[in-house]
């Protein structure tokens, strides 16, 4: 009789271990705030639930998320970069530029842009590495410099601040297909970006929760110095993580190029900000230590649906940036809330 009681026992336990372990995870506040969005935007809007609607918003939130993901990363690990918004006009200058004034073809033009961003990331890394200046400094001073650049460069070559033509680039057709082109389902197109969205959050998962470089990454973002104590390459996986929101500002430069076939120079200044709120949301802390990739990407599906939740509604657009900031403290108190109880439970 006792071993059947103790058996019930730890099925007991087993059930409240489980319980627990869903109310820590970080992701959980952001799907709980999306399914709030979504229910109360479906309710008031058919067009927000009609398939046409679910790929408009979806679209919305796949650059946005491919994005945020990538930042959550790099936050996990204890680290800002506020030059990834425009460091994606940078990518989608540089491929439109090179393809169009210097006649390569969309491929090699691409080519030279994950270059140039990667060369981006990787100074970042480095200067924030060597020097331990603050990453807020560090990307801000590159946010600056790039800004200045995209515009220059842009006047320097056209004489106004948008460059295009790049249609006619050879190779343009195919790249276009897979990086700015839709898949219909139904009657209904999806953007192939979306696709490209669930590939970037399934790798980031799997990365953070499968291999070494995942605990790497917890690791520093917690405590550098005892990370660098038990023998974890520090410096390298920030910088290989300023590498990765670099990548991911060239993917998402890339696809809106070869969506419109034109660059503003001013692209993607003050997204950074969007990215950020999008990995707070998604449970990631501005502390480091603590975040997931799921939850970054949930954290941009609630700003795709609020977008464009807004616009079916006919609300003004300003409401917009009411609803970002509410989001951000209703986030940032929900994780520091969230956070309590886990520390509470492994003691």
């Amino acid at each position: 009789m006792r071993g059947t009681a103790g058996v019930a026992a730890d099925e007991r336990l087993a059930r409240t271990g489980l319980l627990r372990r869903l109310l820590i995870r970080p992701e959980l506040g952001a799907v709980v705030g999306a399914v709030v969005v979504f229910a109360f935007f479906a309710a008031q809007s058919p067009v927000f639930r009609s398939p046409g609607g679910v790929a408009n918003w979806l679209d919305g939130a796949s650059l946005l998320g491919i994005m945020a993901v990538a930042v959550a990363l790099l936050m996990i690990g204890g680290e800002f970069d506020l030059s990834a918004g425009v460091l994606t006009g940078t990518s989608g200058l540089v491929l439109v530029i090179t393809a169009t004034r210097f006649g390569l073809s969309v491929w090699a033009a691409m080519l030279v842009g994950l270059v140039v961003a990667l060369a981006v990331g990787l100074l970042n890394g480095l200067v924030v590495t060597r020097t331990r200046l603050p990453s807020f400094i560090v990307t801000l001073g590159t946010f600056l410099m790039l800004q200045g650049v995209n515009l220059g460069v842009t006047k320097a070559l056209t004489g106004t601040v948008q460059v295009g033509g790049l249609a006619r680039a050879d190779g343009f057709e195919t790249a276009r297909a897979i990086f700015g082109g839709t898949i219909v389902i139904g009657q209904t197109g999806f953007r192939v970006a979306i696709l490209w969205w669930l590939l970037v959050t399934v790798v980031a998962t799997w990365v953070l929760m499968r291999t070494r470089a995942g605990n790497w990454i917890f690791a520093v973002g917690g405590n550098e110095q005892a990370a660098r104590a038990v023998g974890v390459p520090a410096a390298r996986t920030k910088i290989a993580l300023f590498l990765t929101t670099a990548f991911a500002a060239w993917l998402v430069g890339s696809t809106m190029a070869l969506r419109f076939t034109n660059v503003q120079a001013n692209i993607g200044i003050g997204q950074e900000f969007i990215y950020i709120v999008a990995a707070v949301i998604g449970g990631c802390l501005l502390t480091g230590g603590y975040g997931s990739a799921v939850g970054a990407s949930i954290g941009a599906l609630i700003f795709g649906m609020a977008d464009k939740g807004i616009v079916f509604l006919g609300w003004d657009a300003d409401w917009f940036k009411f609803f970002l900031g509410a989001m951000l403290l209703l986030a940032t108190l929900a994780n520091r809330l969230v956070r309590r109880y886990a520390e509470q439970v492994r003691h």
